[in-house]
């Protein structure tokens, strides 16, 4: 069962991956028309990986999820607004890049802790693995799955 504190929780977060996405997108020089759409793609990946945490899945099953719909999102927010993917895509999966995983692989070797820096570099590498098959499942679907017909 979900109390309020969680869902104010995973409010606050999606918020901050949401502003996170938007602020990413002007280091990376994104359209500005765009940020709205760019902050809802981050925002959407990272309330779908706690989700999916919360429903127990571990770490790379949760980020291939989230990448699943932040790839959805930012194909079909190409495809509406007539923008490449990728300005959706690059900023949006901002918020999943496991960055706290390389530093601690990179971390622990340094420390010559070597099954902490094992564990760690699999994770990451799980991960990584997870978000690409994420990216590659929903760019290789057909174009006309993204676009909303009217009836004639």
């Amino acid at each position: 069962m979900m109390n309020l504190s969680l869902l104010l929780n995973w409010l606050l977060q999606t918020l901050v991956a949401f502003v996170s996405t938007i602020a990413f997108s002007v280091i990376f020089h994104a359209p500005r028309r765009e940020s709205l759409c760019v902050g809802v793609t981050g925002g959407a990946g990272w309330l779908m990986y706690l989700v999916c945490t919360h429903l127990g899945c571990g770490v790379a099953a949760a980020s291939f999820c989230a990448t699943l719909a932040l790839a959805f999102l930012a194909r079909l927010f190409a495809i509406l607004r007539k923008t490449p993917v990728t300005v959706y895509m690059i900023c949006g999966i901002f918020p999943l890049v496991p960055g706290a995983g390389i530093y601690y692989t990179g971390y622990y070797f340094f420390t010559h802790d070597n099954a902490l820096c094992l564990e760690k570099g699999l994770e990451t590498i799980k991960i990584a693995v997870a978000m690409a098959l994420g990216i590659g499942i929903v760019l290789s679907l057909p174009w006309q799955l993204f676009v909303l017909r009217r009836r004639k």
